[in-house]
């Protein structure tokens, strides 16, 4: 890579990390901690929020018509989620210790914990649960299959993308013939940022 490239990848890499500070600042105005992983409110503010619940009923009946016959649809998609949770948890499990890839940790990406907020009606809750799991898993898949791609074919493309995975900026460049036989090697087994999660 270009000292340019890396230098611009290192800054966004600190905005990063200052972006992750502000939202961690935010905990303290919606005035909640995580302790022991369990994030707990003020009782002040779970009485305000729940004081303001519309309830499951008036909640449905503010979408049009149209919108509640898509549900079986967008529930039927959770069938599809499952398979593939299932299946490149097993494929990550069987083939990265072959090819010395360190495992995703699926709880970094498959986080639940909306179903808990007291401001949401029942309905809301489990429309929380399924986004949270579905979002999550396409996270896993995509962190498993960008370091699938690093060891079997890490270029990248001539087009610039509109999104990059985790670890795109280290493949090479489009053309660069030179570099992807020299150093092919050293790339499919550089995973040490993953090894230190």
């Amino acid at each position: 890579m270009s000292n340019k490239i890396d230098e611009i990848i290192e800054k966004i890499k600190v905005l990063e990390d200052e972006l992750n500070e502000e939202l961690h600042k935010k905990a303290d105005k919606f005035y909640y901690t995580i302790e022991n992983n369990k994030v707990k409110f003020e009782k002040r503010v779970i009485e305000e929020g729940r004081s303001k619940l519309i309830g499951s009923m008036a909640y449905l009946a503010s979408f049009p018509f149209g919108a509640i016959l898509t549900i079986p649809f967008i529930w039927g998609m959770i069938i599809p989620a499952i398979l593939i949770d299932i299946s490149v948890t097993i494929y990550q499990w069987i083939c990265f210790p072959i090819y010395k890839i360190p495992r995703v940790k699926r709880s970094d990406y498959v986080i639940i914990d909306r179903y808990n907020l007291f401001y949401l009606d029942k309905v809301e809750k489990i429309n929380c649960l399924y986004c949270e799991y579905f979002n999550g898993v396409i996270g896993y898949v995509r962190e498993i299959a960008g370091r699938t791609e690093q060891y079997w074919c890490p270029i990248k493309h001539a087009k610039p993308l509109r999104d990059k995975h985790s670890r795109y900026d280290r493949f090479f460049d489009y053309g660069d013939y030179d570099r992807y036989h020299e150093e092919l090697k050293s790339l499919r087994a550089d995973f040490k940022d993953c090894e230190k999660e």
